[in-house]
């Protein structure tokens, strides 16, 4: 799922030298937390969360053929 995650946004961004994703098993559920450059956190976020909500899509549809859980987090 890191690698994923990074291919997703790292296009997205002005710094991708900057993208960072932790991942870490808690409850049964894989949480992978996301840190951006501060000035790149709009546009991973987007208009109204859109951005955001597109990238949690992809990761949980792609998770579901793996059969677990998966939550993203952006860091501030």
């Amino acid at each position: 799922m890191k690698q994923l995650i990074e291919t997703i946004v790292k296009p997205l961004v002005d710094h991708p030298e900057k993208v960072r994703v932790e991942t870490e098993e808690q409850q049964g559920r894989l949480v992978c937390r996301l840190s951006v450059h501060p000035d790149d956190m709009g546009k991973v976020i987007g208009k109204q969360g859109r951005v955001a909500g597109a990238i949690r899509t992809i990761v949980n549809s792609a998770s579901a053929a793996g059969r677990q859980r998966v939550r993203v987090d952006i860091m501030d």
